[in-house]
């Protein structure tokens, strides 16, 4: 069975793909990232899949005798553009995270003399990593390339959903060796990897685990890799060597025993020096079991060369890219295009071809009637991501939402995901924001089980030991002498609640309905009606004092100052312009934002807001502020959204390496820039309206459905010409400050007037106003 495995996986066929209109990688740039924080990957996947092979850079452990390393923060994605040398190639990263895990079996070809140790950045040469220049560095949209300096070897590589393909060209007449490094990986530390294991079946297959204890707390990685040449010889070492080994001890474990195992274990396999400089290896992963990993690697390369499988993976992409169609400068396109690219790497498939998961609980589920998914940044990607799937891919979401349910029927807690990765909830960030996602699904009639979804939005909004729960339902507030992100928990608590009455009340279920609208008002118990902003409370009702509306550190919230999160009231904008003291104050107060400086000595201590993603002292950077541009809509001032958000789109997202703000947290700033260029932004998720803004482009034409085009005009839109004169949809002026999804799902013609004057006399009655839950 095996010996015909393998003779399938390297034959080769012709394949035909499915041709589309042009070809939109070209365009795609994946080496576009953050520098100081956790870069985007630049190696190789498919769309949403769980393999992503990508180069690492060094191996910064995460903590050292639990002692944070601040160093590490900037390998989130494993790799870092200012690097000298590669480590090795790794199966699974993060994209754009501002934590981060996985960076599973690592994999570096070598020559010469066998190093079985990374070494340092410092010293090079002391490990098996390797120096390498980016003039020799290829990335594209399902496909990387490098050459190896040190050992002169070419390594490609491209992917399938759960398989990694590496192509590695050694010198003529040099040892082809391979090391499989199982102790490393991204946020590594000593200990992290509870065990490995290795069977060697037979002189071109392997299988295997690792179990890893990180982010995930209980990660299962299976594997199984195939070789296009023959092992020679292979072996390995521990290094932490075992206390009690039984009676393993009568054979040589360290050269060509066909079980290897232990907690820091690194193997080498050697195939010798023949005429062919050639070695093909094919990964595919599992977290069921080694054969789901065999049986992963047979339906999705059986037959394929490694051109075969390049080409397939590029068909993909610029079959999902091309759901958007764009007219714009070269720059432009690409920066469109990465950032589209950037919304289909997660959520990631996370089942076997056969529909076999790890589910929450570590139990074996069977999907039926669902893909299942993995990589939930929910506090990140509920605000426009997940909205976006609901235009462009609503399968998807549907399948994404299902996962989602799947997670809350598995979890002891009976918690819909907060920030789940590979069969394990990470807890990372605060809310409960997945019942945004649900309810914002479900408000676009995606068909999902209403009663059950509502049921665990509930119970997910009730779990009094989750981080302020208790407090919050018993004073309506997050105490900060409780909880030091209080009120920042407690804003965004409260619109989780909203989503929950929205969802409620469309369903007919008013006793619910009135419950939840009661908690989406708790918003109000943390704004200081002396100065009109959010403060942090304590819990005999007292507000902490000095205070600062600065300071992002220390103050009440996470990742973000008063300023920023003052304005998170998307539930109930016109309640949040009272609490403010009206109108006149709000719109001095969003000027003022954009245009005031925050000292560095503000932010210092707070790792996600860096300058680079500030704006005076608007905050792009980092997502509890994404909304804030489109606030406008519901002043008298509607232009200045206009201005505004042209110049953030210019000044934070840009065609090079360091071109974006901030982390990009699994595509939710890649999603609010498609949102934007698009002119129009869901500043509430779980409503059925989208605020305008202005369009970034002269012509898009979206696919909302296969046969349905949302075609958008903006002729002479420019730096100049930034400001909407006028809005017609088919045909017909259109004087509301937002659209719905009912206006735009069949598709249709959006068209921009644009001017290079502000239209002053483009404003809106209270009823042309975006929705705001006291709204009258």
């Amino acid at each position: 069975m095996k010996l015909r495995i393998l003779t399938i996986l390297f034959s080769t066929f012709l394949i035909s793909g499915t041709a589309v209109s042009q070809e939109l990688t070209s365009y795609v740039n994946p080496m576009i990232g953050t520098l100081k924080m956790g870069h985007t990957f630049p190696g190789a996947c498919v769309p949403h899949g769980i393999v992503q092979l990508s180069p690492d850079t060094d191996t910064i452990p995460q903590n050292i005798n639990g002692k944070y390393v601040a160093d590490a923060y900037k390998y989130c994605a494993g790799y870092q553009h200012d690097d000298k040398t590669i480590v090795g190639f790794s199966h699974t990263h993060l994209s754009g995270t501002g934590h981060s895990d996985l960076g599973d079996i690592l994999v570096m070809p070598v020559t010469g003399k066998l190093k079985l140790n990374p070494g340092t950045a410092d010293n090079p040469d002391s490990g098996y990593r390797s120096r390498f220049s980016h003039d020799t560095e290829i990335a594209r949209p399902g496909y990387y390339e490098v050459k190896l300096d040190d050992y002169g070897i070419k390594a490609q590589l491209t992917a399938t959903e759960r398989t990694g393909i590496h192509k590695y060209t050694f010198p003529a007449n040099e040892k082809k060796q391979i090391l499989i490094d199982l102790a490393q990986g991204i946020y590594n530390y000593d200990g992290k990897v509870l065990w490995a294991n290795v069977r060697v079946e037979n002189d071109t297959l392997i299988t295997g685990y690792r179990i890893t204890n990180g982010w995930a707390r209980v990660n299962y990685t299976y594997f199984a890799i195939t070789f296009s040449e023959p092992i020679k010889s292979y072996g390995y070492e521990d290094k932490e060597k075992p206390k009690y080994v039984g009676f393993w001890r009568k054979f040589d474990l360290q050269h060509n025993f066909p079980e290897i195992g232990g907690r820091k274990i690194i193997t080498y396999f050697d195939f010798g020096t023949d005429a062919n400089p050639t070695v093909e290896m094919r990964v595919a992963l599992s977290a069921v079991s080694t054969l789901g990993a065999i049986q992963n690697l047979q339906a999705e390369t059986a037959g394929k060369s490694f051109d075969d499988i390049v080409a397939i993976a590029n068909d993909k992409w610029n079959k999902e890219l091309d759901v958007i169609e764009i007219e714009g400068t070269k720059d432009q396109k690409t920066m469109f295009y990465t950032s589209l690219y950037h919304t289909m790497i997660n959520p990631s498939v996370y089942m076997d071809v056969d529909g076999q998961y790890r589910g929450i609980d570590h139990n074996i589920y069977q999907a039926k009637d669902f893909t299942n998914y993995t990589i939930f940044s929910v506090w990140d990607t509920y605000r426009a991501l997940h909205p976006l799937f609901n235009i462009i891919n609503r399968d998807r979401s549907k399948d994404i939402v299902n996962s989602m349910l799947a997670h809350y029927d598995q979890s002891v807690h009976k918690a819909l995901p907060v920030w789940s990765l590979m069969g394990n909830e990470g807890w990372c960030m605060i809310g409960y924001h997945s019942v945004s996602v649900v309810s914002d699904a479900l408000s676009k009639g995606i068909d999902i089980d209403k009663k059950r979804a509502l049921e665990a939005m509930i119970s997910s909004s009730n779990v009094p030991y989750y981080d302020g729960t208790k407090e919050y339902l018993e004073l309506g507030y997050v105490p900060y002498d409780k909880n030091s992100n209080g009120s920042s928990i407690t804003l965004e608590y409260a619109y989780d609640d909203w989503t929950i009455y929205n969802t409620a009340l469309k369903m007919g279920n008013t006793s619910v309905a009135e419950a939840y609208k009661k908690r989406a008002m708790n918003y109000h118990n943390v704004f200081d009606p002396q100065i009109g902003f959010v403060r942090a409370r304590k819990s005999d009702g007292s507000w902490k004092a000095p205070y600062s509306l600065l300071n992002t550190h220390g103050e009440g919230f996470i990742e973000g100052n008063s300023w920023n999160y003052s304005f998170y009231v998307p539930q109930d904008v016109k309640g949040l312009i009272e609490q403010m003291h009206g109108e006149k104050v709000f719109t001095q107060r969003l000027d003022s934002l954009f245009t005031m400086h925050l000292p560095d000595e503000f932010f210092e201590n707070t790792e996600d807001v860096t300058r680079e993603g500030i704006m005076g002292n608007y905050v792009h950077g980092n997502e509890p502020s994404h909304h804030i541009p489109y606030l406008y809509a519901w002043t008298s001032q509607p232009w200045k959204s206009q201005y505004w958000i042209r110049e953030i789109m210019n000044r934070m997202y840009r065609n090079s390496i360091d071109g974006l703000c901030g982390n990009d947290d699994c595509g939710q700033m890649s999603a609010w820039y498609i949102f934007s260029a698009m002119g129009f932004y869901p500043v509430c998720p779980g409503s059925d309206q989208y605020v305008i803004g202005a369009p970034y482009l002269p012509y898009l034409k979206v696919k909302t459905a296969p046969d349905k085009n949302l075609v958008i005009k903006a002729n002479g839109v420019s730096d100049k010409m930034r400001y909407v004169k006028s809005v017609k949809l088919n045909g017909k002026p259109y004087t509301k400050a937002y659209i719905t999804y009912d206006d735009i799902k069949d598709g249709g013609e959006l068209v921009f007037e644009m001017t290079s004057q502000p239209n002053k006399k483009r404003t809106f009655a209270e009823d042309e106003k975006p929705y705001s839950l006291s709204q009258k």
